[in-house]
């Protein structure tokens, strides 16, 4: 007769974010003493400084938002958000956008929350609303926004109105889609209840989004530091330039719109319209959205949704920059 050996546990842990931040630290702490002479350069110190400023000043927000948003996924279920929306759809769409304002959240958490109200029998058009309003028009993102623009009470009132229009307006663009829009539908998933869930959405969101954040300052910082004033001043002087640059910039660099805003009141050079599209196109659609609605909804509705949502962004925010600020 033989024994089985016990069974062992061969999956392997997936190296995250944490590790790489890790293993770079340890990486500079032990090669400091080279890297001394060429950090020693005053254009890399205006950098850091720029870096730190925008990390530092962020971060309480980004965490603020987090620890919101994780207390509102435990106590509330979306079905309080199926109670509150009319049934007739057309009026359900700005409804679902106003929800938002209560029940702030990353753009990464509005993703699955949407998924699961469209499986939960609500009309997809509400729910994709809701995904666009909910992480640009809550209490902690206008906060956040209110503190890196002081004085500028405009600014927040031009990011609630043109996010809330564009979360609309895309909204009433998916109705009139109807079963055209190609949207594929994903059993729910596994959830956690209670501090296991809190814990874990905070843990989650703190250390996704504040890698972003991360990011962004580092190429907002770069862009001020390393880029020639003339280039800068040629494309910021440029209304229609300046724009759009800084729309891509908020498609490619995916910040978490808790603590955009502070990466783009650093952007000194360019026009508060260019400033209002940046912190709207951010939160309404970016590089890792796009990716987490391909997964969620199907490529077919990505290639036709993220297009028409970014140029409704861009076209809300100019409108009402151009009225308001």
């Amino acid at each position: 007769m033989t024994t089985a050996d016990p069974p062992t546990d061969t999956r392997r842990r997936a190296i995250g974010q944490p590790e790489v931040v890790g293993v770079l630290l340890l990486a500079a702490l032990l090669a400091q003493g080279r890297l001394a002479d060429t950090l020693d350069n005053e254009a890399l110190g205006t950098w850091c400084t720029i870096f730190v400023a925008v990390v530092v000043q962020s971060t309480p927000f980004l965490l603020g938002g987090v620890l919101l948003s994780a207390a509102i996924s435990v106590l509330l279920s979306e079905r309080v958000l199926q109670r509150i929306v009319p049934r007739n759809p057309v009026l359900a769409v700005p409804v679902a956008g106003l929800a938002g304002i209560g029940l702030p959240g990353c753009e990464c958490a509005a993703v699955p929350v949407a998924g699961s109200l469209i499986r939960r029998g609500l009309a997809p058009a509400v729910a994709l609303t809701f995904l666009l309003a909910a992480p640009a028009v809550n209490p902690a993102v206008l906060v956040s926004t209110a503190v890196a623009f002081p004085g500028q009470p405009e600014m927040v009132l031009a990011r609630f109105g043109a996010s809330l229009l564009t979360a609309v307006a895309v909204g009433w663009w998916c109705l009139s889609r109807g079963d055209r829009l190609p949207l594929r539908r994903r059993p729910d998933p596994p959830h956690l209840h209670g501090p296991g869930r809190f814990v874990a959405t905070v843990r989650h969101d703190f250390l996704h989004a504040s890698g972003f954040l991360v990011l962004g300052a580092m190429i907002a910082a770069a862009v001020n530091t390393f880029v020639p004033r003339s280039v800068v001043d040629t494309v910021a002087g440029q209304a229609v330039v300046g724009v759009l640059t800084l729309a891509a910039l908020a498609f490619v660099v995916a910040l978490c719109s808790e603590s955009d805003a502070f990466v783009a009141a650093s952007l000194t050079a360019f026009s508060d319209t260019a400033k209002l599209v940046f912190l709207v196109v951010g939160p309404a659609m970016d590089v890792k959205l796009a990716a987490m609605e391909a997964g969620q909804f199907g490529s077919a509705f990505a290639v036709r949704f993220v297009p028409v949502v970014i140029g409704t962004a861009v076209l809300s925010a100019s409108l009402v920059g151009w009225w308001l600020l």
